[in-house]
């Protein structure tokens, strides 16, 4: 495949996929409200057009095959009304829709994948025509639309019911199927056209302000109005240089004007004798036409395109080259040369630069950025499948759906949270309603989803009001699969619930589609960690669960604080520092285990001299010529020994070599590492295994 075909095969797929997001929102509103209004008809009728046009072009026939029926239903549904069909018959088109959708997406699944699409879809089609049999039958004297389409129905009323507004030729215009925004495109001509001649009329009239008109063009084409077939000819090349044109044809009305004779009737001879303000006016108000249009008051600029789609491997490869600029930047101003030189011009360019990088990367970085409206919309049809399936009636509550996260991480936790929203559906909502009306709770159950900025990380929460955890019971099964590695009474509540994230751990008592198949919680908290965040899980038994995911912004330029130790060079993220301070030998105390501890804020918490944990040679060894750095991760809380404080230093996150993983490296306390100014190494220190790695140690 060459590149155009790849460049279309991912506009196609951006296209198809966000249009099936926009579906599926659509079929959850209506089957809230219990049925559909006439923009829901209308907006379902435009998706499924459009997806069929781009399907036939692409030449995916069972794409096409599929929204081509759908396509056919909903326009027997708009041209009979929605209100011709019953309670019953709505329940099974509800159905249906979610049917097609799922369809649907399984075939660009497959196309995305690379493998080869459905041969045969008579099946559904089929079902879609059984469903047609139904409806029509409830509709007296009414034909069942199957193979005509509705844009050349349209087309012969068109050159029949032409607006009486003075004009003496139309030109009707067709734009290519599954263009898309056929408004905009439709405003794009007139403007062009007013430029050779300036009292166009045109139909519909408020194409430049109604997203909603582009179903009328589709369905009906667009309408241009001209005082003579002379002034139109001339508007022709114009229309034929003009992009997703497919085809446009002359319509002349009944009684033409014609410029080469005099005004014949006193009607045109006052038209034509009032000032050119009035015959605006005149030509521009028709009587037979819904909506009255002035060219007067309309804007005549273009409309300008403000979004453009760019390949993520490019984004990708502009973070990485700003990632370089960091570290080149670095190395000018830190540079040895340079060191107890006093550069006045030096250092003040030094800043400008600085500060002009700060904002490069900020803009770069923002332009990876994203909602997670995405992951969290999705989150709704699973509610709705899993309520029926299990026979329970959930609302979904989304808190934050605009905060904005890195592309990379919102891939990676739309698995997670799709995870914690089925485990609050499967284990979390009580299955008898009794049980929630007895416990004083609404008999509706509740799941919400939020997502909120705190600095430099995002906090996303899955929470649920159902029957929370049982500690005893997850004492219980944990014990069985062997997993406990201390006694049971000397577990924290905090400990018990860490449990859940044991691979293959389940509660639940009977094996569903949703759970008991051994992938349990485990993948939530590696996919997590995976893009450096954390998980914790809190509950309180009858009363609910709460998932917290902290994650951060990004994952490739981070502020950190620059430490040494011996020769030896270390970065601990800023976020994970909580404070620095110098203490005595005086105020070390020792545990039962002979591990020293520091008492802080009332407090006590482990001290792990990094020299010892990595067996650096240093000359810093006692406690008052160093520095202590109290840093937290989640639940961990303790304080590193380091012989100094460097300095706060941007750093670009490297990953590891990769025949470094054989060594299982990481769980030794390192994330990454990262290039200095001066061309050195400094590990970047990951403070939720590093203490791990130091009580493995003794440590």
């Amino acid at each position: 495949m060459d590149n155009g075909m790849e460049n279309m095969l991912d506009m196609y797929l951006f296209e198809t996929n966000s249009l099936l997001e926009q579906l599926d929102e659509v079929l959850l509103e209506a089957e809230k409200a219990g049925t559909f209004t006439t923009d829901d008809v209308n907006e379902i009728f435009r998706i499924m057009h459009t997806i069929k046009g781009s399907s036939a072009m692409m030449e995916f026939s069972s794409l096409m095959t599929i929204a081509h029926r759908i396509e056919d239903l909903f326009y027997f549904i708009r041209e009979n009304t929605i209100d011709s069909i019953d309670e019953e018959h709505k329940k099974e088109l509800f159905d249906l829709m979610f049917f097609s959708t799922d369809m649907l997406r399984a075939e660009v699944e497959k196309v995305e994948n690379n493998e080869p699409l459905s041969n045969n879809v008579d099946s559904f089609v089929e079902k879609v025509n059984s469903f047609l049999n139904k409806i029509s039958n409830k509709s007296e004297d009414t034909p069942v639309v199957a193979a005509e389409s509705s844009s050349k129905k349209a087309e012969n009323n068109m050159s029949t019911e032409l607006p009486n507004d003075g004009s003496g030729a139309f030109l009707k215009i067709i734009f290519d199927e599954g263009c898309g925004m056929e408004n905009l495109r439709a405003f794009m001509v007139v403007t062009a056209v007013k430029d050779i001649y300036e009292n166009l009329t045109f139909y519909p009239p408020d194409v430049e302000t109604n997203p909603e008109t582009s179903a009328t063009i589709i369905e009906k084409g667009f309408l241009l109005g001209f005082d003579t077939k002379e002034t139109l000819e001339k508007a022709v090349n114009v229309i034929k240089n003009s992009g997703n044109v497919q085809s446009y044809e002359v319509l002349m009305p009944p009684v033409a004007i014609k410029t080469s004779e005099k005004p014949n009737t006193e009607a045109e001879k006052k038209q034509q004798a009032a000032p050119k303000s009035e015959q605006a006016s005149m030509q521009q108000a028709p009587s037979n036409t819904p909506a009255q249009h002035n060219t007067n008051t309309m804007h005549t600029g273009t409309n300008k395109q403000s979004l453009i789609s760019v390949n993520l491997s490019k984004l990708d490869k502009l973070m990485a080259l700003m990632g370089e600029l960091v570290i080149t930047e670095s190395m000018v101003t830190s540079s040895p040369e340079l060191q107890g030189l006093k550069l006045d011009s030096f250092t003040k360019s030094a800043r400008q630069l600085r500060k002009l990088t700060d904002e490069l990367q900020d803009t770069v970085m923002s332009i990876r950025m994203i909602p997670v409206a995405g992951a969290f919309q999705k989150m709704n049809r699973i509610v709705r499948d899993m309520g029926k399936s299990l026979n329970k009636d959930v609302r979904l509550t989304i808190i934050g759906e605009d905060t904005e996260v890195d592309k990379t991480i919102v891939d990676n936790i739309a698995d997670p949270i799709m995870h914690m929203v089925r485990n609050s559906m499967d284990h979390g909502i009580e299955e008898n309603v009794e049980d929630r009306i007895n416990a004083g709770k609404n008999p509706q159950g509740e799941i919400i989803l939020s997502a909120e900025h705190t600095g430099s990380e995002v906090v996303i929460t899955i929470q649920d009001d159902g029957q929370g955890v049982d500690p005893t019971k997850v004492l219980e099964k944990a014990k069985r699969n062997g997993i406990l590695t201390k006694p049971e009474s000397e577990y924290s509540q905090k400990e018990v619930l860490a449990l859940l994230m044991a691979p293959g751990f389940s509660t639940n008592e009977q094996v569903t589609e949703y759970s008991g198949r051994g992938v349990g919680m485990d993948v939530v908290k590696k996919n997590i960690e995976k893009v450096g965040g954390v998980v914790t899980i809190s509950s309180e038994l009858g009363k609910g669960m709460c998932t917290t995911m902290k994650i951060p912004l990004t994952m490739a330029i981070v502020d950190g604080m620059e430490v040494s130790v011996g020769k030896s060079i270390f970065t601990i993220p800023i976020t994970n520092i909580r404070q620095s301070f110098k203490i005595s030998s005086e105020e070390v105390i020792y545990d039962a285990q002979g591990q020293e501890i520091v008492k802080r804020m009332d407090n006590f918490y482990p001290i792990i001299r990094v020299h010892s944990l990595y067996n650096i040679d240093t000359e810093i060894t006692n406690m008052e010529d160093g520095i202590l750095v109290w840093v937290e991760e989640g639940e961990k809380s303790y304080c590193l020994f380091v012989d100094e404080l460097l300095g706060e230093q941007q750093v670009v996150v490297k990953p590891l070599p990769t025949y470094l993983n054989a060594y299982n490296i990481k769980n030794s306390g390192i994330a990454g590492c990262t290039i200095l100014g001066d061309g050195n190494i400094s590990i970047i220190l990951d403070i939720a295994n590093l203490h791990h790695t130091a009580n493995s140690y003794g440590y």
